[in-house]
């Protein structure tokens, strides 16, 4: 996805929030979406982190209320999208000819749980 100024925003980056209208590139995978800025990140941290310090959870790294609480709305977002995403999965899976069973059995849940969770408002 490259960014325009007058393209509607389609999706964010699981990791800083940007719009894909804010950067470059976005790449997709089952679960997350991420831009090219944070993959860029990402590999300059790996490339010169150490085994010692390791620090995969960001909110045991937090020191004070004021960060965390700056953090839900962020972690509030990505969880929107996530859940976006799950439903895009389960709305093609029924397309593709899917049953409540299989996706309920997929997902770990019921077949009821995941109808009540996934099936359209008619």
């Amino acid at each position: 996805m490259s960014a325009a100024p007058d393209t509607q925003e389609i999706v964010c980056c699981s990791f800083c929030l940007k719009p894909d209208t804010e950067v470059a590139k976005m790449v997709a995978g089952p679960a997350v979406i991420v831009c090219n800025e944070c993959v860029d990140l990402c590999a300059q941290i790996i490339a010169t982190s150490t085994d010692s310090e390791r620090q995969y959870l960001p909110w045991q790294q937090a020191n004070s209320v004021d960060t965390v609480l700056a953090a839900l709305p962020n972690a509030h977002a990505a969880q929107a999208q996530a859940e976006g995403i799950l439903a895009g999965w389960v709305g093609r899976a029924r397309v593709l000819g899917a049953t409540w069973a299989q996706i309920g059995d997929a997902l770990g849940v019921t077949r009821q749980s995941a109808w009540e969770r996934f099936a359209p408002d008619d």
